[in-house]
Order: structure tokens, then sequence, then C-alpha cells
């Protein structure tokens, strides 16, 4: 397993997910109360544990589990994870809340979206005590001890229940999936629009939001602490945001595929990655699902232009 010190206090983890290197990361940020950011899927669940138990973390001693979202390569051991540790506390967006505490729709939801790789990759999730989770108010801060804090940022676009947590001692924010998906191996930034959730503005709204939190450095769960300046990766974010809904924009007002535009718009990029990596990239953040979240955006902007329009 792979396990790495991004910075004083800050362990990456690598959970390997469906037994990929730099796919999937979790983040262990230490102090008197430790709290891991992100479990990753339930598939990954023995490598999380063998590598907190490799780090010298006892089922007494990690005090919390923060998830930027509720989606399973992100959420997906948190079941599995409040039972190994019965003192940590869960913290998690308003709106993901209940799902965690009761995961039925969500894996249901999931089952039809990945059919057979739902649990051939990703598991599922088991439910959370609902007396275990917390729910994390804009803003509000996660107490690690010593004075180091992990602020939690409201970011919703890529998903409705979407929060950075930016640590107050490194500078770190582990931005989740709002600003996009770049695998070391491919080292192509690439925009995550899923459905049901993907919403342009509030996504762009999310990286203006992370860039006035002014981060050291950008921690992303698809994958690690990205080498770029942080200005530089969020300008980066929001450009290729941008150009993704146009050619997504036009496609859908010339009822053409949405998918089969977006490949052609953006072949040179996955061209540009060693083709032993494309497949980790399509499989995690492939054309097709960024397609239906683009197009499910465009049809809800319509229908709620159609009855804010005079006479409607």
């Amino acid at each position: 397993m792979a396990i790495s010190r991004i910075a004083d206090g800050v362990i990456e983890i690598d959970t390997l997910l469906g037994g990929w290197e730099r796919m999937t990361a979790g983040y262990l940020i230490e102090g008197p109360r430790p709290v891991l950011v992100e479990t990753g899927s339930q598939s990954s669940i023995e490598t999380l544990l063998a590598a907190l138990a490799e780090l010298g973390v006892t089922p007494s001693d990690l005090a919390g589990v923060a998830v930027t979202h509720i989606h399973l390569d992100h959420a997906g051991g948190v079941g599995d994870v409040a039972r190994a540790f019965p003192e940590a506390t869960v913290y998690v967006h308003e709106k993901g809340a209940r799902h965690l505490a009761d995961p039925t729709k969500l894996v249901d939801s999931a089952s039809r979206v990945y059919g057979p790789l739902l649990d051939s990759l990703y598991g599922r999730l088991d439910p959370t005590p609902p007396e275990r989770i917390h729910v994390l108010a804009d803003e509000e801060e996660i107490d690690i001890g010593n004075g180091r804090t992990l602020r939690a940022i409201d970011s919703p676009g890529h998903a409705k229940h979407h929060l950075g947590l930016l640590d107050s001692s490194s500078g770190l924010l582990f931005a989740g999936d709002a600003v996009g998906v770049r695998l070391p191996d491919g080292g192509l930034l690439r925009p995550a629009t899923p459905p049901p959730d993907f919403d342009l503005d509030q996504a762009l709204t999310s990286l203006r939001k992370f860039a006035d939190h002014n981060p050291t450095g950008i921690a992303l769960a698809h994958y690690g602490l990205v080498p770029v300046p942080p200005s530089d990766l969020l300008a980066e974010a929001a450009e290729t945001l941008t150009a993704w809904a146009e050619v997504a924009t036009r496609a859908w007002r010339e009822g053409a595929d949405i998918a089969e535009a977006l490949g052609k718009a953006f072949a040179g990029d996955i061209e540009a990655v060693p083709p032993e990596h494309r497949e980790k990239l399509e499989t995690l953040n492939g054309i097709h699902s960024n397609a239906a979240g683009l197009r499910r955006w465009l049809d809800q902007s319509a229908g709620a232009a159609a009855t804010t329009a005079p006479g409607a």
C-alpha cells in the first residue's frame, strides 16, 4: 500500500480502487483528535484499515471521518469505518446525511447507473447510526486539537451534497470532485459532471469560493496533491468546465449526441494520456457519465426557464 506524508500532519493513503494505484485517495489529518477525510469505496475498506493500522491508529484513536460528498467512491466505506472506529464522529453535508443513515435509495440509484460494476468495483454502503452523524454547516470547523481545524466549505455543482475541507495548519484544501479529476498517471484535468446534481453555475461559484479561501495547495480524491499553484489549477478547472459545457450546449441545441460531441471536441486530450492509463480515467470519469450529467442540467435549465417565462 502507498502511504505518503504530503504536509506536516497530513498523510495521503492510496485506497486502491479496483486494485489500481493512484486512483482514489484518503487523507489522515493528525492531531489530538485525528480525522480521516474520505474513506473511498467499500471495496477498498481492507486497504484503508490496513493503512490506518500501519500508521498506528487504533480503534479508539480516530475522532472523526469527514466525506466531501456521498458518492460511493468517496463515502462507500463510511459504515465500515464507523464500525471499526466506534469513537469517530461522521461529518457530512446536510443533504447527504440521511443517505449515510439509510443508504437504500443511494445504493439503488447507484446500481441502476453502474450495473454489475457496482459490486465488482465499488461495493455498496453500510448504514451509519444516526447518532454518530454530524451535519456540517458552511464555514463550520472540525476541531483536530492544538489549534488545528478543518473548515467546511459548501461547494455544490458536482453534487448538491458537496463540501470542501480546508486545513488551517497546512493550508491544504481537500476538494473532493469539485475541481475535477486529475490522475497523476494521465496528467489531464477533466471536469466531473455526473448526474443527477451537476449544475454549471453552482460549480463555477464553488471554484471561486475555493479561490477566496487562498489554499496553499489542493488535494484531490482523484488523485493527490496537485503540483500546480492553486490559483492556476482553479482557473484551469473553470476554463475546462466552461469549455465542456459549451460543447454540450451546442450539441443539445442541435439535437446531437452530447457524448459524441464531447468525444470529438476533446479527443486530443485523451490521446495524450498513456494507453495503459486510459482505462482508469474512462472507468472513473468517462465521457458518457459526464455527458449524462450535462444533458440533465441542460434539460432542467430549460424546464426552469420555461416555468419562469412571462405568461408561463
